[in-house]
């Protein structure tokens, strides 16, 4: 399983990769929030780690981000902080677990082994069109019993068209729901993405799923696009 944990204190950090690398998870750190968010984004997580205070983007805005955004990785926020209201505040962010420092290292991986658990009971059906599968939970993709591997943006993409399978879905439509609807970009990042995927999904399968819908957006079908 992989865990991306989001600590500044880099003494920390690197005791608890070690401890968890120990335990068989892949581990990926950033020192601080940007690094941390602009990793969950572009990578699939089991789990992450996340400290409160936090350089650049402190951890409630990172997690409120992520779940602005419909990423629903378990996160388990730690912070120096007492009281019962910073962790009523890490909680309604969208947190899944709260731990006060200094926490015992044991405590914490009983309390990730948990969410992850926890996780695996609540796991979604497996989203299909054709031979392609989607696991929500699992994060995994696959078609014709191959797995792709996708950045975590391609994947809530995906996701998206997949729940909505053979509908036309704007971009605008996209946008919102992947990117959130305060996005502020250039609208034609969709487009980047819907090629990303057609490169990995599609093409080396000889397939046609990921459809222009003209005038309307994109549509995802079975396969072979004249339907």
């Amino acid at each position: 399983m992989r865990v991306l944990v989001v600590e500044d204190e880099e003494r920390f950090a690197d005791g608890l990769r070690d401890g968890l690398e120990a335990e068989g998870f892949a581990v990926d750190v950033a020192l601080d929030g940007v690094d941390g968010l602009w990793l969950a984004r572009e990578n699939s997580y089991d789990a992450i780690v996340l400290d409160v205070m936090l350089p650049g983007l402190n951890g409630y805005r990172l997690c409120r981000t992520l779940r602005a955004e419909r990423d629903w990785t378990p996160i388990l926020m730690l912070t120096a902080k007492e009281g019962e209201w910073d962790e009523i505040e890490g909680l309604d962010t969208g947190a899944d677990d709260y731990l006060t420092k200094p926490v015992s290292y044991a405590v914490l991986l009983a309390r990730l082994r948990a969410l992850l658990r926890r996780e695996a009971r609540e796991r979604p059906v497996v989203l299909a069109a054709g031979d392609l599968r989607l696991d929500p939970a699992a994060r995994t993709v696959s078609r014709a019993g191959r797995d792709i591997e996708v950045t975590a943006r391609e994947f809530a993409v995906l996701e998206f068209l997949l729940r909505r399978a053979g509908e036309a879905v704007s971009k605008r439509t996209i946008l919102d729901h992947v990117w959130g609807d305060d996005f502020e970009g250039d609208p034609n990042i969709v487009e980047v993405y819907v090629r990303r995927l057609r490169n990995k999904v599609d093409r080396p399968f000889g397939r046609r799923s990921l459809l222009t819908s003209r005038g309307h957006g994109y549509r995802l079908v079975p396969d072979d696009g004249d339907r």
